[in-house]
């Protein structure tokens, strides 16, 4: 099933804390992954490939601010807002010059956290930094900059071949010859079948950043939406 809502990384390693804000920002349409620990935070930064990041300075035995200015080193471009209860001047200094997008002391209102976030996801969006579709054959998933959706191997094969084209109209019949002639299959009706099926799945199109057009009489394409609105 599809995810609707833009996708935040928390890392603390208070899980009281991780599932605080996870239930608040869930109030406001997003869903969370949450890392307790440095080294699942980096996994979560490559696989996951969150929208924004919330990091606290202080994760275990290890620091936030590091792992920040690493994830920037290898050129990890995801707006991260930095959470402390260390509140000097001198303190968010440093964890805006490891790469930090934002930094917010404890304690917070939490309208705040949600409007600081939604400005750095605007940001990011104008910059083109946020993440590019993807498809991974492995787990037939689409990874889109907001929504992740699960499809059946025909339907990640139809789309796959339609990816592998994009920009590009594909006939009805090409389509149908590529991937149904094989199996012996009667009528062209069963690709409007499963273009139906992942019409659905990839809905709302902006989430995953390209829709599926039919074009009459020539076939169909896939192509660029606009941004996500702020």
């Amino acid at each position: 099933m599809a995810e609707t809502a833009n996708s935040i990384l928390i890392v603390d390693d208070d899980p009281e804390i991780t599932s605080a804000l996870a239930r608040g920002l869930a109030l406001h349409g997003y869903r969370t992954i949450c890392a307790h620990r440095v080294e699942e935070a980096r996994k979560r930064f490559r696989e996951d490939r969150p929208g924004a990041a919330i990091v606290d300075v202080t994760i275990g035995p290890d620091s936030g601010i590091e792992l920040v200015r690493e994830l920037r080193a290898e050129g990890i471009r995801t707006p991260i807002l930095m959470l402390s209860a260390l509140s000097e001047v001198e303190d968010r200094t440093v964890g805006l010059d490891a790469g930090a997008d934002d930094y917010i002391a404890k304690p917070f209102a939490f309208d705040e956290l949600v409007t600081r976030l939604k400005v750095q996801e605007r940001r990011a969006r104008r910059a083109g930094l946020a993440p590019a579709p993807r498809l991974d054959p492995a787990t037939r998933t689409v990874h889109g900059p907001a929504a992740s959706v699960t499809l059946t191997e025909r339907e990640f094969a139809l789309l796959d071949l339609l990816w592998s084209h994009r920009g590009e109209v594909l006939s009805r019949a090409d389509l149908f010859d590529r991937l149904w002639t094989r199996e012996g299959t009667s009528s062209e009706n069963v690709v409007d079948v499963h273009i139906g099926y992942l019409r659905r799945k990839l809905a709302p199109t902006r989430d995953f950043g390209f829709e599926l057009r039919t074009l009459r009489n020539r076939g169909f394409v896939l192509e660029p939406v606009a941004e996500l609105d702020g």
